[in-house]
């Protein structure tokens, strides 16, 4: 009984890593060039306003929105890549399993054939 649980745990530790890479790699990446670039003109337009005369109770909602947008672009994004790098870690971990069982296919395979010559 406990030979069956030791391989499904280390399948759970498995996945449980995949999971925290694929957090990790998105949690790195969410913050990308395009977003940077959305900031940026966000602060600009601010500025703009600001130079223009514009009254502070109409900049400050624009530069909230502006930033509340920002976050929540780059939270989507964050989302979106967590989802995918998590598709890829899974897709390597269940490749590795199925490589793991064609050695041991392969292995009693070639016992069997050693032993039949030998035998």
């Amino acid at each position: 009984m406990e030979e069956a649980e030791a391989p499904e745990q280390g399948d759970r530790e498995r996945e449980q890593k995949a999971i925290r890479r694929a957090s990790e790699r998105a949690r790195t990446a969410r913050w990308d060039l395009n977003i940077a670039i959305f900031l940026f003109a966000v602060l600009i337009i601010i500025m703009v306003l600001l130079f223009q005369g514009v009254t502070l109770e109409i900049v400050a909602p624009i530069a909230v929105a502006g930033l509340g947008m920002v976050w929540l672009v780059g939270w989507r994004q964050g989302r979106q890549l967590y989802d995918r790098f998590l598709e890829e870690e899974l897709a390597k971990l269940e490749f590795e399993r199925g490589r793991k069982v064609a050695e041991t296919i392969e292995e009693a395979v070639q016992r069997a054939l050693r032993a039949r010559w030998h035998g």
